[in-house]
């Protein structure tokens, strides 16, 4: 009998948190309770997902379009985002967690942005999961912001336009830092990356499965990994 591969473990993993709103649609429930599950699940895979060796974890919890949601199911998003940053605190606190927010944290109430400066400044040494969340983020936007910032570095006289680089450019966006994902999930059978990540997405391997993310678990986790290991990452080689 043939033994069994270890599996190789994607260094960083990103997820499309979607079907919060559809999951409890089925359940009978109101699309808020939904997130609030959905919730909970982010709290479980952070921690899987560094039991299983994964270094780095970014979510994408809150897009620049979903402003465009309904008024009440926005105002619950956000009062579900404050009462998060609390338990990730907490959680962060007890895991080593490094936690950092990705997106335009201009565009978000003073107290939410007071709460994530605490939370990144909080867990900024710790050496355990680097858990990225991206608020209010648009891949487009993050582009756009940063091409601003380097336009303002050749007007200034701090570089000329020869200076600029892919890695320039790369060190100017919200991951600056951070390894490029090797593995994008998406949930609940959408196959769309809607506006994440579109720089860094370059060479990611994705994965899309129908299960609702309420749903995921370690076990979808471990399926999710499975079929990044029978992927052939060969990056623009013939």
């Amino acid at each position: 009998m043939a033994e069994e591969k270890e599996l190789v473990m994607p260094q960083h993993v990103a997820i499309i948190l979607d079907g919060n709103g559809r999951w409890a649609k089925s359940k009978g429930m109101p699309r808020n309770y939904g997130h609030v599950q959905g919730a909970k699940t982010v709290e479980v895979i952070c921690e899987e997902a560094y039991r299983m060796g994964i270094q780095y974890l970014t979510v994408y919890a809150f897009s620049t379009e979903n402003w465009k949601r309904p008024k009440d199911e926005v105002d619950a998003l956000m009062k579900l985002l404050r009462n998060y940053m609390k338990t990730c605190l907490a959680t962060a606190k007890k895991n080593r967690m490094c936690v950092r927010v990705l997106g335009d944290k201009t565009g978000l109430d003073e107290d939410i942005r007071k709460r994530i400066a605490e939370l990144e400044n909080a867990t900024k040494d710790n050496d355990g999961l680097h858990f990225q969340i991206a608020l209010n983020y648009g891949g487009r936007d993050e582009i756009v912001r940063a091409v601003k910032r380097i336009t303002e570095n050749v007007q200034n006289g701090e570089i000329s336009a020869a200076d600029i680089t892919e890695a320039y450019l790369s060190d100017r966006l919200d991951t600056c830092g951070l390894p490029e994902p090797d593995l994008l999930i998406r949930t609940c059978n959408e196959q769309r990356i809607s506006n994440f990540l579109l720089w860094q997405l370059a060479y990611t391997e994705f994965y899309f499965t129908p299960v609702a993310w309420p749903d995921f678990t370690k076990e979808e986790l471990v399926k999710a990994v499975e079929a990044y290991n029978h992927r052939d990452r060969r990056y623009g080689r013939v």
